[in-house]
């Protein structure tokens, strides 16, 4: 008589438990985006395949491997801006620099050399576009550089003041158009061209300049700062999420925590 015997370690409950971590953070970051189609599509073929061979259908079995084969690459050309985002978020969440277990630390990198950054001008700019209803989009860099972003625009290298960013945002300046990047300290970029977000479902009601905000905090973890042009009200983009009305006080405890 055989007798089965099922044995569980604790290495398989760990493979589980990281299996299932991995799938719902991928959901988290192609959720309400076009790449959540594609990779139900993508699913469905695998589950096909899976399927055909399991009835030993040899010609469909053949053609599909070969379409499994190179689907690897396929995915990472057609999720490249989500990869790109999955990879920053356990780089900069989980291996950050206020954990023990970061590459900077060991390795004594600084991508972006910290320095106090002057909240007060950028808030008492924010608060007064906001009251004659200028339209803004000012980008933030923190931990990691995002050069690539500020090499399209006007370079300024400028000190951060108020009256700066409120000129450079006046409709009638030739640099208003665009966002400005400040890295380190400095208003580095002004008229720089930022990344669409494909989210689904953001209101419609919001325009190009929150979509380019998101956007940009999809792909960086930089901290994006939007003024809307219709309501004056002043907004912000984080880790791909989007937070819409926020007071002058709120921005200035936010811009605190993050850069102070």
């Amino acid at each position: 008589m055989t007798e089965l015997f099922i044995t569980i370690r604790f290495l398989d409950i760990l493979d589980i438990f990281l299996v299932a971590f991995i799938m719902y953070k991928v959901y988290m970051i192609i959720r309400e985006t076009v790449a959540m189609n594609i990779f139900i599509g993508v699913f469905t073929i695998y589950l096909l395949w899976l399927l055909v061979r399991a009835f030993n259908m040899q010609l469909l079995t053949t053609i599909m491997s070969q379409i499994i084969g190179v689907g690897a690459i396929a995915l990472i050309i057609v999720f490249q801006q989500e990869v790109r985002r999955f990879l920053l978020l356990i780089g900069t969440r989980y291996f950050s620099l206020n954990t023990p277990f970061s590459f900077s630390k060991i390795l004594s990198v600084n991508l972006v050399t910290k320095q106090p950054l002057n909240i007060k001008s950028i808030v008492v700019a924010c608060k007064n576009l906001s009251k004659k209803k200028t339209g803004a989009l000012i980008v933030i860099a923190k931990k990691y550089d995002i050069g690539s972003f500020s090499d399209i625009g006007d370079t300024l290298n400028a000190n951060i003041s108020s009256r700066l960013i409120e000129t450079i945002f006046h409709k009638d300046t030739p640099l208003h158009d665009g966002a400005i990047i400040i890295i380190n300290n400095k208003i580095k970029t002004a008229r720089a061209i930022l990344p669409i977000s494909e989210n689904t479902s953001m209101p419609m009601n919001l325009g190009t300049r929150h979509r380019a905000a998101l956007g940009m905090s999809e792909g960086s973890d930089a901290f994006v700062l939007i003024v809307s042009e219709q309501t004056g009200y002043i907004s912000y983009a984080k880790d791909g999420e989007l937070r819409i009305d926020i007071s002058p006080e709120e921005l200035s405890l936010l811009l605190e925590k993050e850069y102070n």
